[in-house]
């Protein structure tokens, strides 16, 4: 299964590596990065961030506060930025627990404090939780399987059982369905997700938050329907669609001007 979409995908990966990647630099190519994905995952959750107001954040720091913009929604901003530097500075880390809860500390640092006052950063949720019309199971039963979730993902992952993108998706949609902790779930998943991906040397996924629609009805498919296929076609496709725009743009700029 997937097979025809694995191998669109690793041609347009490889591609992109020389055609975007390795001509722009890491260092600037994973700048770009932190900001568009900063932008589109904290957006999904209703951050009214645009990519330049992202990008001005990301430049200045908090000295910059946008017209229109809440001092939460910034914070929320700067803990996505030191969430994703952290990752992007222990890729060698065991996939486990510890970084789980590492990852979600850092991305709710400063914003879970106003949320829910008596929730820790980076801790497990003490209640039931719900989301929108999702009622999530009983919170102590689904936390159980949290370890399991990562000793298994990690074990996937040394032994290349499946291709990364799979194992990216897969996780993300069991993790998603246990929402362990009181905040953050959607960006601490997407996060790892893209963990997994680099550490397989493969470009990040950015899934925007114009399609937040078709990445949540994917994820509700797991639910409804018991199946993941949804969310790993979404995955695939989304990755392509986001490498094939770049390329793109990068063509088009290319051509010739004619001055007058």
């Amino acid at each position: 299964m997937f097979e025809n979409e694995i191998r669109k995908y690793d041609e347009v990966a490889e591609a992109y590596k020389q055609t975007i990647i390795v001509p722009m630099g890491m260092e600037q190519f994973r700048e770009r990065n932190e900001v568009l994905f900063s932008c589109h995952s904290c957006g999904i959750e209703g951050n009214s961030f645009t990519v330049d107001n992202t990008r001005e954040l990301f430049e200045q720091g908090l000295g910059y506060y946008p017209v229109g913009k809440t001092l939460l929604e910034c914070q929320e901003m700067g803990d996505h930025f030191a969430a994703y530097e952290w990752m992007h500075s222990h890729l060698d880390h065991p996939f486990d627990v510890t970084l789980l809860k590492e990852i979600n500390r850092l991305v709710t640092l400063h914003t879970l404090p106003y949320k829910v006052p008596n929730a820790t950063p980076g801790e497990f949720t003490t209640v039931d939780m719900a989301a929108g019309d999702t009622v999530f199971g009983d919170h102590e039963l689904l936390i159980a399987q949290v370890p399991k979730l990562m000793e298994s993902t990690a074990k996937a992952m040394e032994e290349k059982k499946a291709h990364p993108m799979i194992l990216a998706a897969r996780f993300h949609g069991f993790y998603e369905y246990l929402h362990p902790f009181r905040d953050g779930n959607g960006r601490t998943g997407r996060l790892m997700s893209n963990f997994i991906l680099l550490h397989f040397d493969l470009p990040e996924l950015i899934i925007r938050k114009e399609d937040r629609e078709e990445y949540i009805g994917a994820l509700r498919q797991i639910r409804t329907e018991n199946t993941d296929e949804y969310l790993i076609s979404f995955f695939f496709n989304k990755a392509m669609a986001q490498m094939k725009s770049d390329m793109g743009q990068k063509k088009k700029a290319n051509r010739p001007m004619f001055f007058f």
